[in-house]
């Protein structure tokens, strides 16, 4: 019986243009944020020899120096010096992983959610009817509720209407720009939608759903129009998704394993491209 053999990767002249492309948003952002190349140089050294030494160890061999320097074509004296460090952490900040948690429960439990799926504005206390209390006890009892509304309406995640319940404003699900928590996930969604492309790339067939819908040459009025209609469906796809996942999990017995779905929008007023002769 015949294995299949993989297909090898691409070369690196062929992934030259695919990755300047990947690379410029991001090299926009470091620019704007201070990151200098000879910062970004020391970083991607580290993280070479990183990879090498643990993505790239060949079974019941320990790696090494010369190893590792072959694969990066970083001095092995660099490489002896930067070697041990460990595996990069990619540990969730305290505060994310709790609002997550209580947020990710406000939108898929059926005692929180109105019948239509959305998120049920809350009285703060109360034992007749769902609370935000209550909600955020059914999550953890190292917090205390007041705590938690504080800091959720000095960061705009909810408010609070006529009727003095607790509302779940639309800053819950977009995160204000460079804190803690959207920077957060820009490393966690970036890196599992990277991560599942790449392998898609690698492995001979793709494991991955990863797929796009792209229309070039619009009218920057319909861009617009269909960059809203895109996130109602999103959204619509998401909280879905997360009613279900939520349901599934309250039987599940636990494990390593994490699963992500996500979804991008983008839309930008682009140049025609030049006619070719």
């Amino acid at each position: 019986m015949s294995e299949t053999v993989p297909s090898p990767p691409p070369d690196a002249a062929r992934l030259q243009a695919p990755v300047a492309r990947l690379l410029r948003p991001l090299v926009r952002l470091f620019v704007r944020s201070g990151i200098t190349f000879p910062a970004l140089a020391d970083l991607l050294r580290e993280l070479y020899v990183n990879v090498a030494e643990y993505d790239f160890a060949l079974p019941g061999k320990e790696q090494t120096d010369s190893r590792v320097s072959l694969l990066t074509g970083i001095h092995r004296k660099e490489v002896r010096r930067l070697r041990g460090a460990g595996a990069p952490v990619s540990a969730v900040p305290a505060a994310v992983s709790r609002t997550s948690r209580i947020i990710a429960r406000w939108l898929a439990a059926p005692e929180f959610t109105q019948a239509d799926g959305r998120p049920r504005a809350l009285p703060r206390a109360g034992e007749a009817e769902p609370s935000f209390e209550g909600l955020v006890a059914s999550v953890t009892r190292d917090l205390r509720p007041r705590a938690v509304l504080d800091e959720w309406l000095d960061r705009g995640l909810v408010t609070v209407d006529a009727q003095e319940r607790i509302v779940l404003a639309e800053a819950a699900f977009v995160p204000k720009g460079g804190g803690t928590q959207q920077l957060y996930y820009f490393g966690r969604n970036l890196h599992d939608h990277i991560a599942a492309s790449v392998a898609n790339i690698l492995e001979e067939k793709p494991r991955f759903l990863e797929r796009a819908v792209h229309y070039d040459g619009l009218s920057p009025d319909l861009a617009r129009r269909l960059e809203a209609r895109a996130r109602e469906i999103a959204m619509a796809a998401l909280q879905q998704a997360n009613r279900e996942a939520h349901a599934a999990c309250e039987t599940d017995p636990g494990g390593e394993a994490r699963w992500n779905f996500g979804i991008y929008v983008y839309a930008e007023d682009a140049p025609r491209p030049e006619p070719t002769a």
